[in-house]
């Protein structure tokens, strides 16, 4: 059985991060401290864990700006993956963007994950014909400019 949650401060940090570098899902100019931090500052009702009898298994991290929802930080620890949990967990972010009014959710999977592009596309994510950019406003880890 598995219980899904808001994410608790303090109980469950180490236990996420762990959990993100088990799927791959952290990269050197994310601080996943730093992610958690500023998620909880707005909308941290909407970070979601899912835990079987004690053990964080999954994570979800949902956001609605007004005009649309976001997901980020979906991962199932791969021993729980093919049972649903991400499905679940995915519903539950959808359920409270719902109650907030929201119409739509956007994600951005990585270009090489072609795993998890068929795992959305099975519960009914579409791509979107947009292009995606971004600007980073804050670095998290200054990059050495010593390595080519």
């Amino acid at each position: 059985m598995i219980e899904i949650r808001s994410f608790s401060p303090g109980d469950d940090e180490d236990a996420v991060i762990a959990l993100w570098q088990e799927c791959g899902l952290t990269r050197p100019h994310n601080d996943p401290r730093r992610d958690i931090r500023r998620k909880l500052l707005v909308q941290g009702e909407l970070f979601l864990v899912g835990v079987s009898e004690g053990t964080l298994v999954a994570t979800v991290m949902a956001g609605y700006d007004g005009h649309r929802g976001w997901l980020n930080y979906l991962a199932v620890h791969p021993s729980w993956r093919r049972r649903g949990l991400g499905r679940q967990l995915v519903e539950a972010a959808e359920a409270r963007l719902r109650t907030l009014g929201c119409a739509k959710i956007n994600l951005q999977v990585r270009d090489d994950n072609m795993q998890a592009v068929a795992f959305y596309h099975r519960i009914g994510f579409l791509p979107d014909r947009v292009v995606c950019l971004g600007k980073r406003l804050v670095v998290d880890h200054q990059q050495d400019t010593s390595i080519p």
